[in-house]
């Protein structure tokens, strides 16, 4: 009887356990998705709607005046296209890295530079969960189209190369001058940052593109954005 006790204790333990370690996956997998997704476009819809009805924050301002008003932390500022991933894929570019700023789009390195400025406009993103925004990112070939607007202007970059791997503390990939990057000095670049391996973060896969057109925004979408 003790024996049949132990074994059914056990049973119910494992069982236990397994139904836990089901219902964290679909979290994981699912759910942060689902409400990821839902914070991004809510995201979009913040910045569509202050861009229809009065002047863009942040936007870069006429020559003679002063300097543009830095970027709210958290708050979004631009939107990203990258067609490689999909023609409906489109994220909210919001300043900061922190994690809660993560859930809800991609996230502006704050000391680097804006959309389409001199030096290297750097942007982080989970590869997965939190709605995968970065998932395909070892898709990414030389010559593929990354967009950017923050409301004013497209900017339409190019990848370089193939995504590099490296480590977290390897900080001089966000350099106004890129390490490794293969550029050979100033210009308006732009980085691209992700987890690796897809489901870890011992490492970072990093992208570099360089600013290869800009377009005002009442002249329509760029020729690199489908539709």
């Amino acid at each position: 009887m003790r024996v049949r006790l132990v074994v059914r204790t056990l049973s119910e333990v494992c069982l236990t356990v397994g139904t836990l370690i089901v219902l964290f996956v679909v979290y994981v997998l699912y759910w942060t998705g689902v409400r990821a997704d839902r914070a991004m476009d809510g995201e979009i819809d913040r910045l569509r709607d202050r861009w229809a009805t009065g002047p863009v924050a942040g936007a870069a301002a006429p020559r003679r005046e002063a300097e543009p008003e830095p970027y709210r932390d958290g708050e979004p500022f631009a939107l990203m296209y990258i067609p490689r991933f999909g023609a409906d894929w489109v994220k909210p570019v919001l300043q900061g890295t922190a994690a809660g700023t993560l859930k809800k789009g991609l996230g502006h390195y704050p000391s680097t530079a804006r959309p389409g400025a001199r030096g290297n406009f750097a942007v982080a993103g989970h590869r997965r969960t939190y709605g995968d925004p970065f998932k395909d990112f070892p898709r990414l070939r030389p010559g593929d189209a990354v967009v950017v607007t923050d409301g004013t202007t497209w900017y339409t970059y190019r990848i370089d190369r193939p995504p590099y791997r490296t480590l977290p503390t390897d900080v001089g990939v966000i350099d106004p001058v890129p390490r490794a990057s293969g550029f050979r000095g100033p210009g308006r670049y732009l980085t691209l940052t992700t987890c690796e391996p897809e489901w870890g973060h011992s490492h970072r896969l990093i992208a570099w593109a360089h600013l290869d057109a800009t377009r005002p925004v009442t002249e329509g979408k760029p020729e690199a954005l489908p539709g």
